[in-house]
């Protein structure tokens, strides 16, 4: 049995998949609020060829050659593995299989958008990027690849997870990354914040103002998000490229497919180039997208046009939201405390293509503890929402007999989450 696929240096995508070119139905354009022309400012905040990869209606966008050689050389293509000792501890006749973002130098899936925005900027004689971050996974990826760029780099951490994970400001300070707990007295944003709630826990939506608004302040500086926009999953879209290909040496074909969603970058970047096949009606995949009961956008969102952040900087996206006022509580899986959801991923599920599973808080990490004590790999917090939602289905499948092939985007690893790892254990985490 190959219980690890691995592929080659060569079988990197040379182009990013684009489901703006097969959605079923036309996506809804970002709008001005009344009174307001936050459209005409997106080229002051957006390095120019991200804003033209997220309208694009090309089917395929081809990858730079530096920016395939940066993946190259740092881990692509990553392994498909077979999780063959949950499968045994679960008893289930299930295959699963997940695919290991986690084997990135930084830890996570969120370089492959950072390398590519990061060489646009430079290419476009940016100096400086500013970004938010939540678990902090964004913020590190986005200042290794600023750094390999020679650019600076300031991300705005959300201050619980800031307070909750300080060894991540660790890394982004290795790699020259300046960072600060967010809201922070360096912004308008945040002074006022500051002044009327002077403990806020911070949420992504303030992150994401005070980023926007450091960025307005220098033609020299853009914006960089880590999610939620089209170019973003454009980019993570090698991920899927590569579990297609590695399902092909398997032999398999996958008849259920999970993964966490927060922003959607991770989601439609591992699962994206297999929807294709299903909108065409060639394939019957379930997809489910596993969140936090505590930000359930998906499963308990409106679907309507809201702003990307707090304040009302960006323009408004036709999404699935919480409000983009919502606060999520202080939960460890920072990464997926957004309000609001990408807008492709927000269209196909309203569309009917994809399910949302909510887990709690303490069952995520149960069965990040049981992924790790069977396959030998911590999860990120974020990560084990979906490890909990393919646990799921495999019990299911105990329970009909049904062999299904169940395949998890892996999208990170959890060694510097070992505050929520240590709550539960000790009997500490609660549910929020």
């Amino acid at each position: 049995m190959n219980y690890k696929i691995e592929l080659t240096s060569d079988d990197v995508p040379k182009k990013w998949y684009n489901i703006n070119a097969d959605l079923p139905v036309q996506l809804p354009e970002p709008k001005n609020s009344e009174g307001k022309d936050q459209l005409s400012t997106l080229p002051d905040i957006f390095v120019g060829e991200c804003l033209k990869q997220e309208v694009t209606t090309e089917r395929y966008v081809t990858i730079p050659n530096e920016v395939r050689e940066l993946y190259q050389r740092l881990g692509r293509p990553t392994p498909l593995c077979r999780a063959k000792g949950l499968e045994e501890k679960l008893n289930t006749p299930a295959k699963i299989y997940y695919k290991r973002e986690d084997s990135s130098p930084t830890g996570s899936h969120k370089l492959n958008s950072a390398i590519a925005q990061a060489y646009y900027a430079k290419k476009e004689g940016v100096e400086r990027l500013t970004t938010e971050t939540g678990a902090g996974q964004w913020g590190t990826a986005l200042s290794l690849a600023a750094s390999l760029m020679d650019l600076e780099a300031t991300v705005y951490m959300v201050k619980v997870s800031f307070n909750q994970k300080p060894f991540r400001k660790t890394i982004m300070q290795l790699y020259d990354g300046n960072v600060y707990a967010s809201p922070s007295p360096n912004t308008e944003v945040g002074r006022k914040i500051l002044e009327e709630t002077p403990d806020h826990p911070g949420s992504l939506g303030i992150a994401i103002s005070e980023a926007v608004e450091d960025a307005l302040q220098d033609e020299k500086v853009k914006y960089t998000l880590g999610s939620v926009l089209n170019h973003v999953i454009l980019h993570q879209t090698v991920i899927g490229q590569e579990i297609k290909t590695q399902l092909e040496i398997a032999e398999e074909e996958p008849d259920t497919m999970v993964a966490c969603v927060g922003g959607g970058s991770n989601f439609g970047g591992s699962l994206f180039p297999f929807m294709k096949d299903k909108i065409e009606g060639n394939s019957d995949v379930e997809f489910l997208a596993a969140e936090p009961s505590a930000c359930p956008s998906l499963s308990e969102g409106e679907y309507r046009y809201d702003f990307g952040d707090e304040v009302g900087f960006t323009p408004l996206f036709k999404m699935f939201t919480l409000g983009h006022d919502f606060v999520a509580p202080s939960v460890h899986a920072g990464g997926l405390r957004y309000h609001g959801m990408n807008s492709q991923v927000s269209l196909l599920k309203n569309e009917g293509f994809i399910t949302p599973r909510t887990v709690k808080q303490t069952e995520v990490f149960a069965a990040g503890k049981l992924f790790a004590q069977c396959e030998g790999v911590v999860p990120a917090p974020e990560t084990c929402h979906a490890v909990k939602v393919a646990i799921d289905e495999a019990r299911k499948c105990k329970q009909t007999g049904e062999e299904k092939t169940i395949v998890v985007n892996f999208s990170g690893h959890g060694l510097l989450d070992f505050k929520g790892y240590e709550s539960f254990l000790d009997g500490s985490l609660e549910d929020s």
